[in-house]
Parts: C-alpha cells; sequence; structure tokens
C-alpha cells in the first residue's frame, strides 16, 4: 500500500508562483521504481494530466497549458515530488493531486494505482 500526501496549496494572485508537494510513503515503497504525475480537477471538469516525471528524474512530460511555466522535480532521498508553478493563471485554479505507477509516465489518469487526497490551488485577478 502506497500513500501520497500532497501539500503547498492556497490562494494566489495571478502571475504568483506555488510550490507543491507530493510525498510517498508505505511499507517496502521504494520511490526509485515510481514514476509520478500530478492532475488537476477544477470544478465540473474532468481530471486532466498536468505534467509527470520518470523515477530517476531524467524524463518529464507537461501539458501544453503549463510548459514554460510549471516544472516538476524529485528528491528521491526525501520521497518527495515537487510542482513548482509559476506565472499562474485564474484558469490554473483547481485541485492538484499527484498520483504514482510502476513504470514509465502516462498522461490517463486511469493508469495511476495510487493518488493523494488532493490540494485546493486558487488563483484570483
Amino acid at each position: 500500500q502506497v500513500e501520497l500526501v500532497e501539500s503547498g496549496g492556497g490562494l494566489v494572485q495571478a502571475g504568483g508562483s506555488l510550490r507543491l508537494s507530493c510525498v510517498a510513503s508505505g511499507r517496502d515503497f521504494n520511490i526509485n521504481i515510481y514514476a509520478t504525475g500530478w492532475f488537476r480537477q477544477a470544478p465540473g471538469n474532468e481530471r486532466v494530466f498536468v505534467g509527470g516525471i520518470n523515477w530517476n528524474g531524467n524524463n518529464f512530460e507537461y501539458a501544453d497549458s503549463v510548459k514554460g511555466r510549471f516544472i516538476i522535480s524529485r528528491d528521491n532521498a526525501k520521497n518527495t515530488v515537487y510542482l513548482q508553478m509559476n506565472s499562474l493563471k485564474p484558469d490554473d485554479t483547481a485541485v492538484y493531486y499527484c498520483a504514482n505507477r510502476l513504470g514509465i509516465i502516462t498522461t490517463e489518469s486511469q493508469d495511476y494505482a495510487n493518488w493523494g487526497q488532493g490540494t485546493q490551488v486558487t488563483v484570483y485577478s
């Protein structure tokens, strides 16, 4: 069983930045074999892929809507994956979730077995 806990959400003015964290834990958990994805869900919308990072941090994918503004990184020694969000826009307002899976990054939420509880990000203009 793998547990993921997100933190770092909050209220921020447009143009500002936030950094989300996703800490993984679990019995016999080995972060070195998991890819991690970040997803978001705005009210009334489906959960969509934001970005992902593979297990060793040398491969990334980003949604077009966040390319050049969001950066994903990981610190395996801390079992933590980060989502640095810059130049935030009101359209970025959503609940953000991290999820992980064995193997490579994918953009499909159904491919991810483990999910956090989500953290709210609200961007006001």
